[in-house]
Parts: C-alpha cells; structure tokens; sequence
C-alpha cells in the first residue's frame, strides 16, 4: 500500500486530519459537526496535495530515472533527445536531466564510434583494392619473366617498363596517403608567402595543355587583364589544388569538350571557378566526392589512372587556408569547382582605389 504515492497520501492524510480534530477537540465550545467538518476539509487538502507532490516531484522524477537507468543498461539509446533536457526546479528532477545529459552524451559517443568503424572498414577495403592491383600487376610481369621469357630481349624490356609503371602508380598511392595523413596530423606545415595566381593558374594550365589537345579538349583561361592578382598562401599546395582541379575537369570530360577556368576579384577575395562540359556528378554522389578513395563510377577507376585521393587533398589543402571547396553540377551538363583565397592588393592597386574614393566624395 505504502509502495505508490497514493497509499503514503492516504496515511500521511489521515495523520494530518486526525491532529487538526484533536487540536480543535481541545478548543471549548467545539461542535461535533464542526469537528468532523474540520476533519473531513483537512484530510481532502492534505491528500490532494500530497498525492500531487509525491506523484509529479517524487514519483514521476523516480520513474523517469529508473527508466533512463534501464535504457543505459541495456545500451538502448536511441529514442533520447535533447527535448528531454528540461529544467526543474525539483531536486530529482535535475537528477533526472543531469542522467538524461549523460545519456545523450552517450549515444553520441556510440554514434560516432559506429561512423568511425564503418569508415574504418570502408577505409581497409578500399585501399586493400588500391594496393592489390599494382601490386599483382606487377607480380605478374616479374614472374612470367622469371618462367622464362626474360630470354626474349624484347618481351624483357616490355615486360619491366609494365611492371615500373605499376610499381610508379604504387608510389603515388603511397604517397597521397601520407600527405593526407600528414595534413590531419598536422604535421605538414604551410609556407604562406605572395605571389600572383593567375601566372600560378597559367602555369597549370601550359602544363596540362598537352593532356587537353589529345583530346581535343579547349582550356580557356579568364581574367581581367587590368586587375592585379596577389595572394597569400602556400604555393606549391595551392599548384597542386589547380593542378587537381583542372586536370579532373579535362579527365572526365568528352572528347572536344570545353574547360573554362575563370579569376575574379572582389574586396578583399580571390574566385577561382573551374567548369567543365562533360558528364557531370549526379546528386547522390556530390556529398561523398571528397572521401577518400571514392569514385563516382567505380568501372571507370584503373582506365582514367589516379588514386580517389586528389579531392580528399584538396579539401584538406583549402582547409589549412582557412578556405573551402564548393562544387555544383548537373548530369550530362558538366560540374563547377569553386574555391576562394584572400586577395593582396599591391601599391599601385591602393593608389587606385584612394583616387576612385577621392574622386566619388567630391
């Protein structure tokens, strides 16, 4: 009886009651009627208000901790949420949400230990893939010239160009994989010095020019030839984020195709926006292009080359800039890369805007 707050109201009313009419029974000229009206009006207050206390501020709170108890017991979190972090001015109550705050603190450690192992397999499985084709590709070449062919002169040298070329690409993996591990340790330090992006992004361009014409691919290059374009950053970093870019946009566009990459200024910032014609990115896949190793089509990963590394750098390259990396793309129209960097105005650039000031306010 006494194990639910309606039975502890029931007596602790009774109790109450029972000392307001012996209080009053002592008082002269007390009426029976009044005595048992007296008693009658105090026990209904006293059980009311003790029934709404002991059930909102005691049990109620009680319940909602042993459940909250019984969810972290059996690891089963997923129906808290923030709304449950309710202020209360009961002490249980604020026990409650103090439980309820670490719960929720649980379930999102659990969360993220569940996208990290998933990530973690995701992660051995893709390079365990990248690794065991230039690997085995270049196993092959050497024992078939250790079975014999490496008697035939010309077989020999066909045979060990293949396997350098395999064992070159496995270079390359090996590397991007310790410059993006490098860049989230932190190790690699950036060398921010100035100098002028767009002679950087001519650059990149000449260098690619080559790839480009094989396939009849137009690279055009846009800039306001009046307009200075100094930064500050890392050069060889932001070559390589150029470099990445321009090539992918030439890579994975169609034969004859177009590549405009434009510079603009504003203010105080550098756009860069790199777009191409070609078969674009479809929805699903835009958010997962910076991970590591992820292609949009997988068929097309060993005939186009490259490690699915080189966006996952640039995101991480754009970050130590302070900067970040934007794309837009329609299927069968083409993508856009975007990025910015700060702008570094020259002397002469100053001297221009103060006469242009001058010149307005007067």
């Amino acid at each position: 009886m006494l194990t639910n707050s309606r039975g502890i109201s029931l007596v602790l009313a009774f109790a109450i009651s029972a000392l307001v009419a012996a209080f009053l029974s002592l008082m002269p000229d007390t009426s029976a009627t009044l005595l048992l009206v007296a008693w009658g009006l105090s026990f209904s207050v006293s059980y009311l208000l003790v029934t709404i206390t002991l059930e909102f501020l005691v049990f109620r709170e009680i319940g909602n901790i042993y459940s909250l108890l019984e969810k972290i017991q059996k690891k089963d979190l997923s129906e808290i949420n923030d709304k449950s972090l309710r202020s209360s001015l009961s002490p249980l109550g604020k026990i409650n949400s103090i439980i309820n705050s670490y719960a929720l603190a649980r379930q999102k450690e659990i969360d993220t230990l569940q996208k990290t192992a998933e990530f973690r397999k995701e992660f051995i499985a893709d390079i365990s893939h990248e690794l065991k084709t230039p690997i085995f590709s270049a196993q092959g070449y050497i024992h078939t010239l250790l079975d014999g062919a490496i008697e035939d002169k010309q077989v020999r040298l066909k045979f060990l160009k293949r396997a350098a070329k395999s064992l070159d690409s496995l270079d390359v993996l090996v590397q991007d994989l310790l410059t993006l591990n490098q860049m989230e340790s932190g190790v690699i330090k950036f060398i921010f010095t100035e100098f002028d992006l767009k002679l950087l992004i001519e650059e990149v361009i000449e260098e690619l020019e080559h790839k480009a014409s094989k396939r009849k691919i137009k690279i055009d290059f846009s800039f306001d030839h009046e307009k200075t374009y100094i930064t500050k950053a890392d050069y060889q970093k932001i070559y390589r984020v150029c470099q990445n870019l321009i090539y992918n946009a030439v890579k994975y566009n169609h034969d004859g195709g177009e590549v405009k990459v434009s510079l603009k200024s504003s203010k105080s910032t550098l756009q860069i926006d790199i777009k191409d014609n070609g078969q674009g990115i479809p929805p699903d896949d835009l958010k997962r292009i910076f991970e590591r190793f992820y292609r949009v089509e997988k068929s097309r990963n060993k005939k186009d080359g490259g490690t699915g590394l080189g966006l996952a750098i640039v995101k991480h390259i754009l970050e130590g800039h302070q900067s970040k990396i934007s794309v837009s793309s329609t299927v069968g129209k083409g993508s856009m890369f975007s990025f910015s960097l700060p702008l570094i105005k020259d002397k002469k650039t100053l001297e221009k805007e103060l006469a242009e000031n001058k010149a307005s306010t007067a």
